[in-house]
This record gives structure tokens, C-alpha cells and sequence, in this order.
């Protein structure tokens, strides 16, 4: 099941939200960190999505099954006069344990239909060229508007291309 959290919710779940991030991060996830993520690193990281969330500027979609959390999505939300009709897909983690199911593409599609009911009409995003999430977002119907060279660090220190995407609502 798919749902969008509370901060309230978002708090008392922090710690299954730790490990999906760790798990993301030791998995080769290119979403912002490097490994090994370190449990304060990451329970920094959520508290300050907690923050966003309180807020105003983020929802966060989770998906869990029996009360474990597989996966989750941020939205991002622009607050600005000329930009309140857009929002940010960003952060995008289901745990190895729930992986090659289709729940990222269901996080996406919830992604969507969130971004609709709120009144947002732009979502974008960005991915490590050549990825699943990559395949995934040209499979969603998003259109690729750009990349650029060396723009994330992978685990083994690596640079790689990060392609940017758009999709109207």
C-alpha cells in the first residue's frame, strides 16, 4: 500500500526510513550520498525531510507492507509565484528486499496522481544516465530534456551523467 505520511508518521517510522536510505546508499543508489552512510548521517538526512514536510515544501509517498516500509518518493514542491505549478520528483528508494516487483514505477505513478489532486501540472526529475530509473522514467512517459557530464559521484568514485527529465500532467 501506497500512502503519503505525516511528519507525525514520517517520525515514528524514522527508523525503518534510516535503513531504506542505508540500504539504498551500500546498494550503489546514486541519490545523493556516498558509502558507507552512517545511521547519524542518515537520521540527519530524514529529520530535515521531516523539516520540509512540516514545512510545507515536501510530501512524502511510502510504500509498506504489513507495517514494513519497501519503498518511498519525495515530491518537492515549489512555492513561488511562477512556480507553483510544478514540483520535483526526487528520491526514489525501494529496498533491495522489494526490488524487480514494479513498486517503483507504482511510487511514480502515485508521484502523479498526488502532484494532479494538489494542483501541480509540471513534474520533473533527474537520474544517473543509464540506469533502471533512467529506463523507467523514458517507460513513464517522461521526456528527456538534457544531461549533464560528471555531474553525480558514483561509490567507486566515479563520475557519471545525470539526464533530466520533464513530464506535463
Amino acid at each position: 500500500m501506497i500512502r503519503s505520511f505525516t511528519p507525525e508518521e514520517a517520525e515514528r517510522a524514522i527508523q525503518q526510513l534510516v535503513e531504506l536510505l542505508i540500504d539504498a546508499v551500500d546498494s550503489g543508489a546514486s541519490v545523493g550520498f556516498m558509502p558507507p552512510l552512517t545511521e547519524p548521517e542518515a537520521l540527519d538526512y530524514w529529520r530535515g525531510v521531516i523539516a520540509a514536510m512540516h514545512g510545507g515544501t515536501r510530501i512524502l509517498l511510502v510504500a509498506a507492507d504489513g507495517g514494513l516500509i519497501q519503498g518511498s518518493v519525495q515530491i518537492g514542491l515549489d512555492m513561488r509565484a511562477n512556480g507553483n505549478h510544478r514540483a520535483e520528483a526526487m528520491k526514489l528508494f525501494v529496498h533491495r528486499r522489494a526490488r524487480r516487483r514494479g513498486l517503483a514505477r507504482a511510487l511514480m505513478g502515485e508521484v502523479e496522481a498526488t502532484a494532479r489532486r494538489i494542483g501541480r501540472t509540471l513534474l520533473l526529475m533527474d537520474t544517473r544516465k543509464g540506469g533502471e530509473a533512467e529506463k523507467m522514467c523514458e517507460a513513464l512517459g517522461y521526456v528527456r530534456f538534457g544531461e549533464v557530464p560528471d555531474y553525480a559521484r558514483s561509490a567507486d568514485g566515479r563520475l557519471h551523467a545525470t539526464s533530466f527529465f520533464y513530464k506535463q500532467l
